[in-house]
């Protein structure tokens, strides 16, 4: 998370507003750990990983609805290992996700 706060800084200083997604929870294999995290802006930035392929992208156009609603989600993505491999992924398992809204004062 730490990696991510020069961007958010510059995002926010650029006017734009922030969502943060972070794994919360793994289930089998992953790509990506607990902690594991993207920032995202209303100007269509992105910064770190969540897990990549098509997870990122879904997750990043939730990162965007919750940048306009203001509202955190939790998401959940799956797929069993055998699946996976069908469609050409390296591996399984189950992720939980937590996006949510960055609000920074700054007096």
């Amino acid at each position: 998370m730490k990696e991510l706060l020069h961007d958010i800084d510059q995002w926010h200083a650029n006017g734009n507003k922030v969502a943060i997604a972070t794994v919360v929870k793994v289930e089998g294999s992953a790509p990506r750990p607990v902690g594991a995290a993207m920032a995202v802006s209303s100007a269509g930035d992105l910064a770190g990983s969540v897990s990549g392929g098509c997870v990122e992208t879904a997750v990043f156009d939730e990162a965007q609805e919750v940048i306009k609603s203001g509202r955190p989600k939790l998401l959940r993505y799956g797929i069993t290992d055998e699946m996976a491999w069908d469609v050409g992924l390296a591996c399984g398992g189950t992720i939980e996700v937590f996006v949510e809204p960055v609000a920074i004062d700054i007096e």
